[in-house]
């Protein structure tokens, strides 16, 4: 049984970090490729970035470019996002998935960044 448990969330002034961490297990976590989504409050759900399975290729959304590494630890079946100068846009509750992404909202309850302007 697939379980991804998200953390790292919380609330920082507008410039401020957080590293949010997702917990895998159940499944072969060091061969499938991971992304980070986000839902914004009364919004639809985004993708933000993307990882491959062994960490060499990833891709972001052009609105987190240059401010959010994606990375992961396969040893501890574990994926990151290292957000820096934050933004209130990316207020959202962030959720960890496997590749390929199916676009639906996860029923779990995924990790709260609040950024104050």
């Amino acid at each position: 049984q697939v379980q991804l448990v998200e953390s790292g969330g919380g609330e920082v002034p507008s410039g401020g970090s957080l590293r949010l961490s997702c917990a895998a297990s159940g499944f072969t976590f060091s061969t499938s490729g991971m992304n980070w989504v986000r839902q914004a409050p009364g919004q639809g759900l985004e993708w933000v970035a993307s990882i491959s399975h062994d960490g060499r290729f990833t891709n972001y959304r052009a609105s987190v470019k240059g401010r959010f590494i994606i990375s992961r630890d396969n040893a501890r079946k574990t994926l990151f996002l290292q957000m820096n100068n934050l933004k209130p846009d990316d207020t959202a509750v962030y959720y960890c998935e496997q590749s390929p992404w199916s676009g639906r909202t996860p029923s779990r309850q995924g990790t709260q960044v609040t950024v104050s302007s």
